[in-house]
């Protein structure tokens, strides 16, 4: 298609105290072959010289647009600011220390408008990269070819989102008018995948496109490393979530799976010392299905308040670097 044919794609970048990495996501979408592009970053208040960066940019695309909050609204707020501005047919939520390579929006335009209208996300491989810009692993794992040797769920995925977190939430593109008709994200959250999932999935379908087309960073400071810190909000976010699927399940099997994703939030209320929230996780659970012993005597230790916390924390970091050893030893041989 030519340029004046294409679809108008709107990335909306928000960044916090990302000056480390703020340049190269901002150069990333600079480079892509797709050029019909609205470009959208959002500076949540940063703290740091993220926003000096930006403003030292001298080469911007045409259609781009910068707001700088004077406080952090947070993730999802932030969102929703460059979700009314976004003219785009299609939309990205980017974060401002994650990479698109360079054909990531040609090719999941060229896949969108392909499908029917109710497919409301194409999704995709990523690589994790640390916070040198070390390559690391693949989301799914992937064959010599770089195509996933497992097979990854599209369609109709409700069922797969309450059973476990399976997409890599930088790799999707929307649907921008479906994402507007819902409300855009859900500002009294953490966080907006989970929920995002859940209110889409049930009525929409997805799409998943085999391909590497992001670098997803792993940093030590992304909300996915403080849901075992207390006080954090995050599992008073997955309950609120939790309580939307129950109202939206439509069968039997969704309650159950939906029953099997709170027992796993419990354990993790009691690993964060969220002891009222395992008391209202198991009071939801208790309308799906009977808790069961081994669900009763996490929720006792809970009302008990046994300090757990520091000594679990110690030991998940512990793991998780034996894990991240072990796999990256296992990527340096492949390759």
């Amino acid at each position: 298609m030519k340029n004046s044919e294409q679809p108008l794609v709107t990335v909306v970048l928000t960044t916090y105290n990302q000056g480390k990495y703020i340049r190269e996501t901002l150069n990333s979408v600079f480079v892509q072959s797709y050029a019909h592009v609205q470009l959208i970053v959002i500076d949540n208040a940063s703290t740091d010289n993220t926003l000096a960066v930006i403003e030292s940019i001298s080469e911007t695309p045409p259609d781009f647009l910068l707001i700088k909050n004077i406080l952090n609204k947070g993730l999802c707020a932030a969102f929703n600011q460059g979700l009314a501005l976004a003219k785009g047919k299609y939309i990205i939520d980017l974060s401002g220390d994650d990479i698109l390579l360079s054909e990531r929006i040609a090719k999941q335009v060229e896949a969108f408008e392909l499908l029917s209208e109710d497919y409301v996300v194409v999704f995709s491989n990523a690589r994790y990269v640390d916070a040198n810009g070390k390559l690391l692993n693949y989301h799914y794992p992937v064959n010599s070819e770089e195509k996933a040797v497992e097979k990854i769920p599209m369609g109709d995925v409700y069922k797969n989102v309450l059973e476990k977190y399976f997409i890599c939430t930088p790799t999707m593109m929307m649907r921008t008018s479906i994402v507007d008709q819902m409300g855009g994200y859900d500002e009294s959250l953490q966080f907006e995948d989970f929920d995002f999932w859940v209110r889409s999935s049930v009525k929409f379908k997805y799409f998943y496109l085999d391909q590497v087309l992001t670098l997803k960073r792993n940093s030590p400071h992304s909300l996915g490393t403080k849901v075992y810190k207390k006080g954090s909000r995050m599992m008073e976010s997955y309950y609120a979530v939790c309580n939307k699927a129950y109202d939206l399940n439509r069968d039997q099997e969704e309650f159950d799976l939906l029953a099997a994703r709170i027992r796993t939030f419990i354990r993790k209320c009691f690993y964060a010392e969220e002891f009222e929230l395992a008391v209202k996780f198991r009071t939801l659970l208790n309308y799906i299905e009977n808790p069961g012993l081994k669900t009763e005597l996490i929720v006792l230790m809970c009302r008990l308040h046994i300090p757990v916390n520091r000594i679990y924390r110690f030991y998940i970091n512990k793991l998780q670097k034996i894990f991240t050893k072990r796999k990256n030893l296992a990527l340096n041989i492949v390759i």
